[in-house]
């Protein structure tokens, strides 16, 4: 099972589910971070967290526990 954490930086994957719930969920989806979406990790920070992603056109980061819960194709 391939999570965005196990991606290095310039690799890419698509979402295949988010197994996070409440209001962090939510937010998620907000941002543009569905199912079925192409999603590329730029960058670590120096400790490794956090992760800076590539999405839709822009950039966020995500702690690494968050990322840890999404699960790529």
């Amino acid at each position: 099972m391939n999570r965005l954490s196990d991606l290095k930086p310039g690799e890419k994957g698509i979402i295949k589910s988010i197994n996070l719930e409440g209001a962090i969920k939510m937010r998620m989806t907000q941002l543009g971070i569905t199912e079925g979406e192409a999603v590329q990790v730029e960058k670590y920070a120096p400790l490794g967290d956090p992760i800076e992603i590539s999405i839709r056109g822009y950039r966020l980061c995500f702690r690494k526990s968050e990322a840890e819960k999404i699960i790529l194709l």
